[in-house]
């Protein structure tokens, strides 16, 4: 890439109360970050490597592409065989659904949130589990950390947005060798102290 050319944003989907409900199952939410993270599968393969039965996938997965969040992937595909591939490179999620007047959307936006932490968690326990696998070099580049801060909510979301730039100005990196997938998860959240 150029010294002067901004790396490509990625694409995003906002969360809106209609679209929310269409992706506030657990195991929708889990097929869509296995295609983000993965790349393009059929039912079957997803269905194996999350532990549900390819009628359960093939279900959701139609569901999903009535939304927008996923579509065929064609070029994948041999005969009768469907591939998946994400819509979009990722998911904004819309506070002001927490608050929303309708209790159906402030119970998907629930369910949405907590098989969010729920994945996190799951990732972070995977990777406890076989850090002693990797090279001492990766173990040295992983990191659990946690900071506390005094700040206003316009400072908390200015750090927000700034640690997202940063992250996203290493998205388009030329691949080498030695390149892994790193998964970051970023937690703010204000905390009663007194």
């Amino acid at each position: 890439m150029p010294e002067n050319e901004k790396p490509a944003a990625p694409q995003l989907r906002k969360l809106d109360a209609h679209s929310l409900r269409g992706l506030a199952h657990p195991l929708r939410i889990r097929l869509l970050g296995d295609l983000r993270l993965h790349g393009p599968a059929t039912a079957s393969q997803l269905a194996e490597r999350l532990g549900e039965s390819s009628g359960a996938t093939s279900y959701h997965l139609r569901q999903l592409a009535a939304y927008g969040f996923v579509e065929d992937a064609p070029e994948h595909g041999k005969g009768r065989e469907r591939w998946w591939r994400p819509s979009q490179d990722g998911t904004i999620f819309d506070e002001a659904l927490v608050y929303d007047t309708d209790p159906a959307t402030r119970g998907a936006a629930e369910v949405f949130l907590a098989e969010v932490v729920k994945i996190h968690e799951q990732e972070l326990s995977s990777w406890l589990g076989e850090a002693h696998t990797w090279s001492l070099e990766w173990r040295r580049s992983s990191e659990l950390s946690d900071f506390s801060l005094q700040l206003t909510p316009e400072q908390s979301h200015e750090l927000v947005l700034k640690l997202h730039d940063l992250i996203n100005s290493y998205r388009d990196l030329p691949p080498s060798e030695d390149t892994e997938t790193v998964r970051f998860h970023t937690h703010a959240f204000p905390v009663r102290t007194k």
